[in-house]
């Protein structure tokens, strides 16, 4: 089969021929439908986040499960499903305790380029390649573990299903998840991709008022209006007031600002354009060695609080299904986020638009 593999931080992703070795128990192969062009992955591109080399990359993303491995009961074969890059395993100490984002297995997954045991399907001959984030949907066909998929109900398209598995309950989790109840509060987004603008959608839709988005590129921020925000700042025309203008807006700052960039600076500003008692929530990932400075009178004096939240700090069990739900019944306009659509021999090019700044979250479209 076909996958787009990094060999070379730094290099183009190269699309070659693979082998995939059947499902082992507990796992399933997919025929992957759709996969979104996520930022994530250009941070390991980089290399300001390291992998296992050479690796397959593609993490969000959809399709239909082909076979099952033994001792599977979570999906059959004609399952139309939704990869979740973090799995859940159900028994360690975070799945037991509602917090299944942070399972062990997910670290497993990463630091070892494998599935859940710590072992890849993928090969060239006896070259081994590695899984990304226990997905590797930039190819025709992944191996994931059956606690890394879950089921798409009819009425949601393959390119929906591919960018709820990462953006949508990322930026919709931050807001329902983690922010409280923000309703008829002000609310800030910073940064219009993908994932801020599902986080402006969750907060229309619990009803937070004004939301507030920051942005230096005026078409993404006419889409960010489009999807429920009643107030844009363009932050490449007003520099270093992009604070002082969200503030007026606002009537003081935030309540609850979220990060969707994964910039020091920006994830400054947020914290700086928050009201006192309130909460900034990071959710966008950059260079691992990268630090924010936060002044302490200002965290301590006004109470302000700076929390992470990793894929929206989800049950993607449950999550999902009520996103899926949400969509169906119109609640959820996620077709706005679907931007450009291209083969995998095109994926570089897919990455070059999100680059250059394209709106929209651009899908690749794998299997033949």
């Amino acid at each position: 089969m076909k996958a787009a593999i990094l060999r070379k931080p730094g290099t183009p992703l190269q699309v070659e021929d693979v082998e995939l070795d059947a499902p082992h128990a507990g796992e399933v192969l997919v025929r992957v439908e759709a996969a979104g062009i996520c930022h994530s992955d250009l941070h390991y591109m980089t290399g300001d986040i390291p992998c296992p080399l050479p690796i397959v990359l593609g993490h969000e993303g959809s399709g239909v499960v082909e076979e099952v491995g033994p001792d599977v009961d979570a999906v059959a074969v004609g399952d139309r499903v939704s990869f979740a890059w973090r799995p859940r395993c159900g028994h360690c100490e975070y799945c037991m305790t509602g917090r299944p984002v942070m399972c062990v297995y997910g670290k497993v997954q990463v630091t070892s380029g494998g599935l859940m045991d710590g072992t890849s399907r993928l090969h060239r001959g006896d070259e081994q390649v590695h899984h990304f984030l226990g997905v590797s949907c930039f190819a025709e066909r992944a191996v994931v573990s059956q606690r890394s998929v879950v089921r798409v109900p009819d009425g949601v398209p393959p390119e929906i299903a591919a960018v709820t598995g990462c953006a949508v309950i990322t930026g919709v989790g931050a807001v329902v998840n983690v922010a409280g109840q923000v309703a008829g509060r002000p609310l800030l987004v910073v940064g219009a991709g993908g994932v801020g603008l599902s986080a402006v959608m969750g907060a229309a839709l619990v009803g937070a008022s004004p939301i507030v988005v920051v942005d230096v590129d005026a078409a993404k921020l006419d889409l960010a209006q489009r999807l429920g925000a009643t107030h844009t700042v363009n932050a490449a025309e007003l520099g270093d007031d992009v604070v002082k203008a969200v503030r007026k807006i606002t009537g003081g700052g935030a309540d609850v600002a979220v990060e969707a960039v994964g910039r020091p600076e920006t994830l400054r500003q947020a914290f700086s354009a928050l009201k006192p008692g309130g909460t900034a929530i990071g959710v966008g990932l950059t260079a691992v060695d990268a630090t924010v400075p936060i002044p302490i009178n200002e965290l301590v004096q006004q109470q302000k609080r700076l929390v992470g939240s990793l894929y929206g700090s989800a049950n993607p069990q449950v999550d999902l299904p009520r996103i899926f739900a949400l969509y169906r019944s119109g609640k959820l306009p996620l077709d706005a986020l679907l931007g450009e659509r291209h083969s995998l021999d095109d994926v570089e090019e897919a990455y070059q638009g999100m680059r250059e700044g394209v709106p929209g979250r651009a899908i690749v479209v794998p299997a033949p």
